[in-house]
Order: C-alpha cells, then sequence, then structure tokens
C-alpha cells in the first residue's frame, strides 16, 4: 500500500507568483499533479499546503489536504506531515509544480515498486534523477528524521545499494516548473499539440 503525498507548501520564490495557481489548459498546475495521482493506482493521495486555496483545491478532488504551518522550515516538513498523516508506511513523494506528470509514469514506478519492495524508486534518463520517488517502509524513520529543504536527499546519497532507478523515456513529463520561462514553454509545447 503506498501513499502519494504531494509537497505543495513551496514559496515559488524563483517565479514571483504562486506557480501551483497558474493556469495551463485551463486548469491550475495542482489540479494537474492531483489528478495524474488520483487517476493512478496509488492507494492513498495527501496534499501538503501552505495556501488556503491549495488546500481548498485539494479537498474539491476529495484528496485528504494536511496543513503545513511550518512550510519556511523547508520541504523536510512537507514529507513529515504527509507521513504522519498516511495510513501506509510506503510513500510517493511528488512535487507539486511537475504539470505535465501523468498516471502512466506514476503506475510505471508503482509497478517497479511492487517487483522491488525493499528498493527506494527513482525516475531518471540519461543519469538525471527526478521526481516523484517512492521510499519503501524501512526508511520511515529516516525520513521523520530529515530537516531543512532537502527532502529525502541524504538518504539517496547514504543507501545507493536501495536505489532502483527507472527510465522514463519522455523526461518532458517530469520537468520542473520553476520559472516563467518554463511555463511559456509549456505553454507553447501545449498549443502546438
Amino acid at each position: 500500500m503506498i501513499t502519494g503525498i504531494i509537497m505543495a507548501s513551496g514559496f515559488s520564490s524563483r517565479m514571483g507568483t504562486d506557480k501551483l495557481l497558474m493556469k495551463i489548459n485551463d486548469k491550475r498546475v495542482i489540479e494537474l499533479v492531483i489528478e495524474a495521482a488520483r487517476n493512478s493506482n496509488l492507494d492513498e493521495v495527501i496534499t501538503i499546503y501552505r495556501l488556503k486555496e491549495i488546500g481548498d483545491i485539494a479537498r474539491s478532488y476529495n484528496i485528504k489536504a494536511v496543513y503545513n504551518r511550518k512550510a519556511k522550515l523547508g520541504q523536510s516538513q512537507s514529507v513529515i506531515l504527509g507521513i504522519r498523516n498516511s495510513k501506509n508506511h510506503s510513500y510517493m513523494f511528488l512535487v507539486a509544480d511537475q504539470p505535465c506528470i501523468n498516471h502512466l509514469i506514476i503506475n510505471e514506478l508503482i509497478s517497479n515498486y511492487r517487483k522491488n519492495k525493499d528498493k527506494i524508486i527513482i525516475p531518471s534518463h540519461k543519469n538525471e534523477i527526478s521526481m516523484p520517488i517512492i521510499f519503501p517502509a524501512k526508511f520511515k524513520q529516516n525520513l521523520l528524521q530529515i530537516k531543512g529543504d532537502k527532502g529525502g536527499r541524504d538518504i539517496i546519497r547514504n543507501y545507493p545499494e536501495s536505489i532502483k532507478m527507472v527510465n522514463i523515456d519522455d523526461w518532458n513529463l517530469l520537468k520542473d516548473l520553476d520559472t516563467m520561462e518554463d511555463y511559456k514553454k509549456i505553454i507553447h509545447h501545449d498549443e502546438k499539440q
């Protein structure tokens, strides 16, 4: 059983406006990520939010929404809140600024996890890695101890033998939306479709 934890309580500092509320094809970025998670084989989905509007959107999709009052302390707080509010012991951490992600990629990662239940499942492409990442139950205590804005990076670095990379052919589906330039590229790409 895997809980999908959507980490949606960042500050969009590079964008200059809250990127999760920006629209792509009439849907806000956070909605696109929520839909991908909801349509996947995840057993539960939780959104960790800072802005009330994000929490309201998550609840409108019947997704559990948990307010992050310590968002300033970094990504670690989303990880910890997600785990503490999960019914399960394996976790897929999704970033909320990957508007092109779809349920097929999420399901591919889940499928790999089901065959390798003691491994950290990481999407990769030509030596690059991205999110979402699945952590098995054995790393729960490690995850609850992380601090700052690193997420699970130190765990990944410290346990290389526990990693299973999953090649993703269409790397554009996992691109983060960090700058206005990224946003324009996604809009332009969608218009050409």
